[in-house]
């Protein structure tokens, strides 16, 4: 039995096949620049990689695509599609109608479209991967597992706005919160590390990558969050500004005649890392401009990690206790600077950071802590996997299992859960990095 997984963004699709049974990825890849001359497919599996040009006007080719090549002889992981039993796709906003991933239905589908204003550059693209997919399998059943929807535990006092009422009640103006499925599976696998039950885990959650957010967890549930009714609240992130005073815009727009078109893309496209340095949103590239001098690039590395350390401090202010700082995604789980900046100077508040070990901590591969010996606050790097809840959402969401988190149990929450295909990569990873072995941290 197998399982897709596909993550649809305004031009790319990306993918994964997994084996149920074995419990094992079988290939993953991404089709880019779909619409866009130049499209193809970048096609992951058995060790290999393989890069295909192909025409993709429309995420339809594009779906195609993925299907051709996962079935192919050559480079295929599976004989033919029949042996694909479910479809999960990342969806971006759900709203306030959803708290646990759902079957797609015609009706689900009219409810994304209604949203699509609260997040217009990625909802029509998740819709049309769904119609694409659907059209391509339309015999197997097709779930939804949305962003939004860990959130949905907040309470009024965290997800509202201090704005006019009816804002909320006519344009449904309020936070949401992003990175769902990332915090689901970090905060998971934090209670596992902690020998906890997640109700019994408070954690603050630090997904940093070229999107980023943070996540207080009260009882193993999200109590608040960094992002709001979009992507772009919160922390300084690749090219999204992240906090400012409402009025900037406003202000900005009148001296110089830009529209909000204009202003959206400024905020979201050209800000956060990229407005900092003036040319770097990577922050591989500013580590390194930074150590040669670059003061641009030095003071984004200050912000961002400033940022981090401040939301730090407001969660533990609304948690009271604390069990452990995760972080996750690409900077938080390979950027030892970003964290140690974030954590630094945290002593007094029962946080303190083993220099050493997090610099040791540079791996998507192993779960890591990086905390000192005598911290009371434990602070772990967790590699996310949100394509393994994709796949577990999907696999009980078509046995009829599937409930709201609180109520399911993952398999990753069973002390001996082993992602074989980590496992490999951390073989490779510890030749290179061999004292990776004295932070790796297991149940």
């Amino acid at each position: 039995m197998v399982i897709l997984t596909l993550n649809c963004g305004s031009s790319s699709a990306k993918y994964q096949v997994y084996d149920w049974d074995n419990k094992d990825v079988l290939a993953n890849g991404v089709v880019e620049r779909i619409g866009i001359d130049g499209s193809g497919i970048t096609h992951k599996a058995k060790g290999n990689k393989t890069e295909i040009k192909s025409p993709c006007p429309t995420h339809k080719e594009a779906i195609e695509l993925i299907l051709k090549t996962i079935t192919d002889k050559e480079i295929g992981v599976i004989p033919d599609m029949s042996v694909i039993k479910a479809v999960g796709h990342r969806v971006l906003h759900g709203g306030d109608k959803f708290t646990k991933s759902v079957l797609i239905t015609p009706e689900v589908l009219d409810t994304f479209r209604s949203v699509i204003d609260l997040g217009p550059l990625h909802m029509p693209a998740n819709i049309m991967g769904i119609e694409a997919a659907q059209k391509v399998m339309p015999d197997v059943p097709h779930c939804a597992v949305m962003d939004t929807a860990w959130h949905q535990t907040m309470p009024e006092e965290t997800f509202m706005y201090a704005i006019p009422r009816e804002w909320y009640t006519k344009y449904h103006a309020r936070r949401y919160g992003f990175h769902g499925t990332s915090f689901l599976y970090t905060a998971k696998r934090a209670s596992v590390l902690l020998h906890k039950a997640p109700k019994d885990t408070n954690l603050i959650i630090c997904h940093i990558g070229n999107g980023s957010s943070m996540c207080a967890v009260k009882n193993g549930q999200c109590y608040d969050t960094t992002m709001g009714i979009t992507p772009l609240e919160g922390l300084v992130m690749g090219t999204r500004s992240g906090d400012i005073d409402p009025a900037l815009p406003f202000y900005i727009m009148r001296k110089t005649g830009m529209t909000a078109d204009e202003m959206d893309t400024a905020l979201n496209k050209k800000s956060g890392c990229l407005g900092i340095t003036g040319r770097f949103s990577d922050r591989r590239d500013i580590e390194i401009a930074a150590a040669e001098g670059d003061k641009q690039c030095q003071l984004c590395i200050e912000m961002e990690a400033l940022r981090i350390k401040k939301y730090i401090g407001a969660f533990m202010a609304e948690l009271g206790h604390v069990d452990a700082i995760v972080f996750t995604a690409g900077v938080g789980e390979r950027g030892p600077i970003t964290r140690f900046k974030a954590c630094s100077g945290l002593e007094k508040y029962g946080i303190k950071i083993d220099a050493q070990k997090n610099d040791w901590s540079f791996t998507g591969n192993a779960e890591t802590c990086i905390s000192a010996d005598d911290s009371e606050t434990k602070i772990f790097v967790i590699p996310t996997d949100e394509e393994l809840v994709m796949t577990e959402d999907a696999y009980a969401l078509m046995k009829g299992t599937y409930d709201v988190h609180t109520n399911f149990t993952y398999s990753f929450q069973d002390p001996s859960y082993v992602n074989k295909a980590r496992e490999e990569g951390l073989k490779k990873d510890m030749e290179k990095r061999p004292h990776l072995a004295d932070v790796i941290v297991r149940p």
